[in-house]
């Protein structure tokens, strides 16, 4: 477990992440998984990431673990609405099916859902990976989980990197978050400091199992 402080070095993330897609063949793909506590800045990192690496001719695709929410009719039948975004309010078994597929090059594209925030619910078929893509980066709460099915997560994972920023910040961060999409200030820090802080947890029980630890404002 390599630490590094501050995300600003994206140059350094880059270039580890260029490598990696270096490494995938012509029957494999490399895959790169980011993960940290809600509101640790997984899509932020991912998308400037992802944004660097298309500039410089990269072959690379976003396919994120929230794409595998339950639907909310789904979490109303299984009595977990007040607890979405727990690690068993997803799909993992159609989670970990997706890696393999993706890991395995294919003649013709394999489309990844994704989560909607606006709807707050996954939309299939949204993401295309295209054959000719070397590198997918994943991201998600739960990919260094040991248990529940997601400790198949990892080995499909060429690395993992586990985003550890100041708490204080991520907790501001996050309710800021639940306030854009339309929770009062009480109810957002109702959800940050309760469910949501159940999730983070379980999250950063696991950083000791990635591969690189980053800081972040």
């Amino acid at each position: 477990m390599a630490p590094l402080d501050d995300l600003d070095d994206l140059d350094a993330l880059v270039e580890r992440a260029t490598k990696a897609a270096a490494a995938a063949t012509g029957v494999q793909r490399s895959v790169l998984g980011i993960t940290g506590a809600p509101g640790s800045g997984k899509s932020t990192l991912t998308e400037a990431l992802v944004s660097r690496l298309l500039a410089d001719g990269v072959r690379v695709a976003p396919v994120g673990m929230d794409g595998f929410h339950l639907a909310q009719r789904e979490l109303e039948r299984l009595g977990r609405t007040a607890r979405k975004g727990a690690a068993d309010t997803f799909d993992v078994d159609g989670y970990v099916t997706l890696l393999a597929r993706l890991r395995a090059r294919a003649d013709h594209p394999v489309y990844a859902p994704e989560f909607r925030r606006d709807l707050e619910e996954p939309v299939g078929s949204a993401v295309p990976v295209l054959p000719e893509t070397d590198l997918v980066v994943t991201e998600g709460n739960y990919l260094l989980v040991d248990d529940g099915g997601w400790e198949r997560v990892r080995p499909l994972l060429d690395e993992c990197w586990f985003i550890a920023p100041d708490e204080d910040v991520r907790h501001e961060r996050l309710a800021e978050r639940h306030r854009r999409h339309g929770r009062t200030p009480d109810a957002a820090w109702e959800r940050t400091m309760g469910s949501d802080e159940t999730n983070a947890l379980l999250s950063n029980s696991t950083q000791s199992r990635a591969d690189l630890v980053l800081g972040a404002r």
